[in-house]
C-alpha cells in the first residue's frame, strides 16, 4: 500500500468515526501528528487525501455533507495566533481550507459560501493557508467554473493584493487552462492586475511582494496555453518603463515552458528589455 493509499484509508476511517460519534478528536490528532510540521514542507499527500475523501463522502451521502462542511469551516477558521506558521496545528487550517473548496466543488448550494471563506483565507498572514486557497480555487474552477470565475473577477478588479494573488495562483494551472474559456479568463485576469500594478503607488508591502512573486511564473502558464495573444501581451509589457513589470516579464521568460518551446520569441522579447 502506498503512502497516499494509507492516508486515504486512515482518513476515511477517522471521518467515518467522526460522522458516527460527532467527535473529531481522533481525526484532528492524526492530522496534527502527521503534518510534518514544523518543517520545510507540510504533508501535502495527507492534505490531498483529506480533501478528496471529504469530497467523496459529501457526494455519497448528502445528509453527512452538513457535518463535513461545518468541520472544514471550523478548521479553516483556526486563527494565526492559535496556529502560527510552522506550528503543527497550522496544518488543520490548511486541510480545512482545502476541504471547503472540495465540498463547494460538488455542492452547488455551498459554492458561494466556499468562495466567501476562501476569500477571507486569501488574506491570511500564513503563506501555507494562502496556498491552500489557490488549491481550493482550482478544484472549484474545475467543477463550478462559471460561478468561480465570476467571483474571481471581483477579486481581480477590486480586491487586495493578496486576493489578486490567490486568483492568479488558482487559475494558472495547466490542466485548467486546457479549457479555452478558462485560458481566456486567466489572460484577462493578468491584464487587469498588471494595469493595477502599473498605476499603483504602494508597492512596498509584503502583500504586494507576494503578488509580484506569483506573477513571476503564472503569466508563463497562461502564455503557454494561449501563445499568440500571450506573447503579444508580453511584448507590450516589455515596452513599459516600470521596474516591477519588467521584473515580472524577465522571470516568466526564464520558465522552461516558454524558453524551451519558443526560444526565438523569448530571445526577441529579452532584447526589448535591455
Amino acid at each position: 500500500m502506498t503512502r497516499k493509499e494509507t492516508h486515504i484509508k486512515e482518513v476515511s476511517r477517522l471521518l467515518t468515526g467522526f460522522l458516527s460519534s460527532g467527535d473529531a478528536g481522533d481525526l484532528l490528532a492524526y492530522l496534527v501528528a502527521e503534518s510534518r510540521l514544523p518543517g520545510p514542507r507540510a504533508n501535502l499527500e495527507l492534505a490531498a487525501a483529506f480533501a478528496g475523501t471529504v469530497q467523496e463522502f459529501a457526494v455519497a451521502d448528502p445528509d453527512d455533507r452538513h457535518l463535513l462542511w461545518n468541520l472544514c469551516v471550523e478548521l479553516a477558521c483556526v486563527a494565526p495566533e492559535d496556529a502560527p506558521t510552522g506550528d503543527p496545528h497550522e496544518f488543520l487550517g490548511f486541510c480545512g481550507v482545502r476541504g471547503v473548496g472540495a465540498i463547494g466543488s460538488v455542492s452547488p448550494g455551498c459554492v458561494e459560501a466556499a468562495l466567501r471563506h476562501l476569500g477571507e483565507a486569501s488574506v491570511d498572514p500564513r503563506w501555507r493557508i494562502r496556498e491552500a486557497v489557490a488549491m481550493g480555487l482550482q478544484v472549484l474552477l474545475s467543477r463550478q467554473r462559471d460561478t468561480t470565475v465570476s467571483e474571481l473577477e471581483g477579486w481581480v478588479e477590486g480586491g487586495s493584493w493578496l486576493a489578486m494573488r490567490a486568483a492568479v495562483a488558482g487559475i494558472a494551472e495547466p490542466d485548467l487552462l486546457a479549457e479555452p474559456d478558462l485560458a481566456e479568463a486567466a489572460l484577462r485576469f493578468h491584464r487587469k492586475i498588471l494595469i493595477r500594478i502599473y498605476t499603483a503607488k504602494e508597492r512596498r508591502s509584503e502583500a504586494f511582494r507576494a503578488l509580484r512573486k506569483s506573477l513571476g511564473y503564472t503569466l508563463s502558464v497562461v502564455i503557454a496555453a494561449l501563445p499568440t495573444p500571450g506573447f503579444e501581451y508580453l511584448r507590450q509589457l516589455a515596452t513599459l518603463d516600470d521596474q516591477d513589470i519588467r521584473w515580472i516579464v524577465r522571470e516568466n521568460l526564464k520558465k522552461n515552458r516558454l524558453e524551451k518551446q519558443y526560444p526565438e520569441t523569448v530571445q526577441h522579447i529579452r532584447a526589448q528589455l535591455v
